[in-house]
């Protein structure tokens, strides 16, 4: 199996940054794509950015896009995501997923197409 521990949150005031760690253990083998997903209190747990294997293009949900970067070290194991410009509406739990079984070049967007997911992280945006 894979786990996935995920670290960086914390508090910021409204227009600063955050950078979020995925560090992913185990079964890393082979190759998955990676997702960052966050829930506020009273919300769904939605998509905020994805990044595939290598290669396509990542995903960005439109309330985030210009703001937020997904990212990727091979080497560390790890998915990043810088977090610049927050604002209070950013305020959830953040959670990395994984997906083994994605092809190299696509970049899932359905939550259900992850097979991994970490425990979350606290980030909270004061105004």
């Amino acid at each position: 199996q894979v786990q996935l521990v995920e670290s960086g949150g914390g508090l910021v005031q409204a227009g600063g940054s955050l950078r979020l760690s995925c560090a992913a253990s185990g079964r890393t083998f082979s190759s998955y794509a990676a997702g960052w997903f966050r829930q506020a209190p009273g919300k769904e747990r939605e998509l905020v950015a994805a990044i595939p294997w290598s290669g396509g293009s990542t995903y960005y949900a439109d309330s985030v896009k210009g703001r937020f970067t997904i990212s990727r070290d091979h080497a560390k194991n790890t998915v990043y995501l810088q977090m610049n410009s927050l604002k209070p509406e950013d305020t959830a739990v953040y959670f990395c997923a994984a997906d083994v079984t994605a092809n190299d070049w696509i970049v899932p967007t359905r939550k259900g197409e992850y097979d991994y997911w970490g425990q979350g992280t606290q980030v909270t945006v004061s105004s």
